[in-house]
C-alpha cells in the first residue's frame, strides 16, 4: 500500500480481518494464531509489507524482567511507529502497563475512540470497548507511518 491509500480505516478494516484468531503465545498468523504483539505484526505485513525488524523471542512475563528504565516494547514502537497524540483514534497502536512501575507489556489498535482490537491469553482476538481502566493503563499511542486522514 501507499501512503495515498493507507488510512485510519485500512488499519481498522485490516485488523478486524484478525478478529476469532487463537490467542498463542508468539505467534503471527491470521486465524491460526496471535498474541497482541503478533496482532499488531501481522496487520503491519498486509499493510506496509515485511516487518521492520524481527521480534526477539520474549516469555509471557518478558516485561517484569525488563531492565530498571527501559521500556521495550515502546522502544520498538518508537523506532518504527509514529508517536500520536490526543485521545486515541481509529487505526493507532495502543501500549498499556499493568502497573505504573513496569514497562508496557500489551498492545492494542484502536478502532474509533472508545473501541480497540487485541489478543489476550485464554481468548480470541476480539475488539472489546476501550474502558475507563483500559485508559488508566494506556501508556503510549502511536500511528503507521504513513497513515493519512481519517477519522
Amino acid at each position: 500500500m501507499t501512503s495515498e491509500t493507507m488510512t485510519p480505516e485500512t488499519i481498522v478494516t485490516l485488523a478486524r480481518t484478525w478478529i476469532g484468531t487463537p490467542y498463542r503465545h508468539q505467534a503471527s498468523l491470521k486465524g491460526v494464531g496471535c498474541d497482541c504483539l503478533g496482532l499488531l505484526r501481522g496487520v503491519w505485513r498486509e499493510a506496509l509489507g515485511p516487518e521492520p525488524e524481527a521480534a526477539p523471542p520474549y516469555a509471557a512475563s518478558w516485561a517484569e524482567s525488563a531492565p530498571p528504565g527501559r521500556d521495550p516494547l515502546a522502544e520498538a514502537a518508537g523506532r518504527h511507529l509514529v508517536p500520536a497524540a490526543g485521545p486515541p483514534r481509529a487505526g493507532d497502536v495502543l501500549l498499556f502497563r499493568f502497573r505504573a512501575s513496569l514497562p508496557a507489556r500489551h498492545c492494542a489498535l484502536a478502532t474509533g475512540a472508545g473501541t480497540m482490537i487485541h489478543a489476550h491469553d485464554g481468548a480470541a482476538v476480539t475488539e472489546v470497548a476501550l474502558t475507563p481502566w483500559w485508559r488508566r493503563h494506556l501508556a503510549h499511542a502511536f500511528r503507521f507511518p504513513g497513515v493519512g486522514g481519517g477519522a
